[in-house]
């Protein structure tokens, strides 16, 4: 397994739910973590604990692309590397076949895929430069099936498979490994409206933080190209 001693990681979307869980999972596993989020001031509130020498708070939006290279620039300028990235800004909405404005689709395509795509597209040289770099790109289970009517989150989660798969053939000489992790519920704010499966039996995040410092640590002879982490039994996952 990778040390994490030295070892850079960028998160987005890092200020709650997943994103916060694993920013703290992977301070205390001893990596350097830059994280990204809307409101930076907020997050570093919310990490006042966290060892000054291995955090950094930096502004990202998915939807300003200005911000992509502002916070690749200030985690470089601050660590001088980058071994990892966690593509975790993602966001949900009701667009179906049958209902919703184009808007709502474009924004979940700006947030859902061209985020993580030209944020990784910036960090790609200096993940192959690291000859160990990790692209961990959180998807979901609705990004390997259809159960429910939102379907433009159903395919842009299709869509960040697919990215993966192709970050993961363009890296792989240069020691890149891209992986998708696809979660079912996750106990968050963004499934606080979900009453088809209590709390309780939903994927905690501080286990799912787990899930992904794994695939971040994973040496390169030993790569997933996808996690899927469920909560209930379905006979094709």
């Amino acid at each position: 397994m990778l040390n994490p001693e030295g070892r850079v990681v960028m998160v987005s979307g890092a200020s709650r739910g997943i994103g916060l869980a694993i920013t703290r999972k992977l301070l205390d596993k001893g990596y350097s973590v830059s994280a990204g989020a809307r409101n930076p001031d907020a997050l570093a509130e919310l990490l006042a604990d966290a060892p000054g020498d291995r955090f950094l708070c930096a502004r990202y939006d998915a939807a300003d692309r200005t911000t992509h290279g502002a916070w690749l620039a200030a985690t470089l300028a601050r660590f001088g590397r980058l071994d990892g990235l966690v593509n975790n800004a993602g966001t949900s909405n009701t667009f179906s076949i049958e209902s919703g404005e184009e808007e709502d689709l474009d924004a979940l395509w700006t947030i859902n895929v061209k985020g993580p795509l030209f944020l990784t597209r910036a960090c790609l040289p200096h993940l192959k430069a690291a000859g160990s770099g990790r692209v961990i790109n959180v998807a979901s289970l609705s990004g390997k099936r259809v159960r429910n009517e939102n379907i433009a989150y159903n395919m842009t989660k299709h869509a960040l498979m697919a990215l993966t798969h192709g970050t993961r053939r363009i890296g792989w000489d240069h020691g890149v490994r891209a992986t998708a992790v696809c979660p079912s519920f996750v106990a968050t704010d963004l499934t606080d409206g979900v009453t088809k499966i209590s709390r309780e039996e939903m994927i905690h995040p501080d286990d799912f933080a787990e899930i992904t410092a794994l695939a971040l640590a994973l040496p390169n002879t030993a790569a997933m190209a996808e996690m899927l982490v469920n909560c209930r039994l379905e006979d094709t996952l």
